[in-house]
């Protein structure tokens, strides 16, 4: 090469270098900045696209200003193999190198879904089944009281019957470890019959201070081989943990044969009724100390309930709620007179 073009190769290559810096510069500047979100947005990043569908998403959804330096700032960086698709809350004005941070991360959108204590395994299986952001079937209903009742969270696309197995380890987790830090002297064999116990008091009351009273109760009563008679394991004898009780409990429902059906039958039902929640297990494991037998819910929309030693006592209880419920004229149901020798605890 002559001296002459030599001459004339050097500047181009300081231009090409100038230009090439200057390009370099400009698609960082683009990658830095703030981005044209005006304001928080979610958008669905599709799986199985790879990195060309997830941007296409990205400035379609108006996360990004330019396709290209997205592509160009992730394969700089290190971070196009590490991307995940999914469901995304984008700030305002996220800045292309943020978004790529956001999506190697991986945090999607949380969903939640709340169970609350006291269902039985079909009416938590609807729940799941009513959530239009989980996917699949779940084959088969799960067992009453294997389900934990409280809120999960999971992301789109999640599996329904992934998140029923949670609820079951969540349970058998709690009950364990619940189990494990019992009161002494229960008269309760195992965990499971802890469960069940819960089960039905769970059904008893909402009330949360009065929960160790009345699992007191229903201990005692086990102890001494008096059947619980409680209500609740009537109406799921009726109803198999399937649909609600359309109707009052009536006294003639007291005799349904069934071996949930704790009028009839002695000790406790066979399974749990419901799925409980922890405070339910807890004041079972962990009962108020007292020598009540009888407990009988007031009527005045509180929840509370009174309690008596004594069949005698209970009656008196039951006569004076009649009375006041009488006085003040409003509508309520008639508490069935427990015949003798088998006065039910409400």
């Amino acid at each position: 090469m002559t001296w002459p073009s030599r001459a004339r190769l050097v500047p181009a290559l300081l231009l090409l270098a100038a230009s090439v810096a200057s390009f370099g510069l400009s698609v960082w500047k683009d990658w830095t900045s703030p981005g044209p979100l005006p304001e928080s947005t979610i958008v669905v990043l599709p799986k199985g696209g790879g990195i060309a569908s997830i941007t296409l998403a990205l400035r379609r959804g108006g996360v990004i200003s330019h396709a290209w330096v997205f592509l160009l700032g992730v394969e700089a960086t290190g971070r196009a193999g590490r991307l995940r698709a999914g469901e995304y809350e984008f700030p305002a004005a996220i800045a292309p190198e943020d978004v790529a941070d956001l999506l190697a991360s991986g945090k999607t959108v949380q969903h939640r879904l709340t169970i609350p204590e006291g269902l039985t395994s079909a009416e938590i299986v609807a729940l799941v089944n009513a959530e239009p952001t989980l996917e699949g079937v779940i084959a088969k209903l799960p067992p009453e009281g294997v389900l934990a009742p409280q809120t999960y969270f999971y992301s789109l696309g999640d599996k329904r019957s992934a998140l029923i197995e949670r609820m079951e380890r969540s349970m058998t987790k709690s009950l364990a470890e619940n189990w494990n830090e019992r009161s002494k002297g229960l008269p309760l064999a195992n965990a499971r019959e802890a469960l069940i116990l819960a089960s039905i008091v769970e059904k008893e009351t909402a009330r949360e201070d009065e929960r160790p009273h009345i699992a007191g109760v229903f201990l005692n009563r086990l102890r001494l081989g008096i059947r619980l008679q409680a209500d609740p394991t009537v109406v799921y004898a009726l109803t198999q943990g399937k649909n609600p009780l359309d109707r009052p409990l009536g006294h003639e429902d007291l005799s349904v044969e069934s071996p949930y059906n704790t009028y009839l039958m002695k000790g406790l039902p066979p399974g749990p009724i419901d799925n409980p929640g922890l405070a339910a297990l807890k004041a079972v494991l962990h009962p108020l100390a007292s020598e009540d037998l009888y407990f009988v819910a007031i009527g005045d929309g509180s929840g509370r309930h009174v309690f008596a030693k004594t069949l005698a006592e209970h009656n008196d209880h039951v006569a004076d709620l009649r009375r006041a419920q009488t006085q003040a004229a409003t509508p309520a149901p008639a508490t069935p007179a427990p015949r003798q020798g088998q006065a039910a605890p409400r």
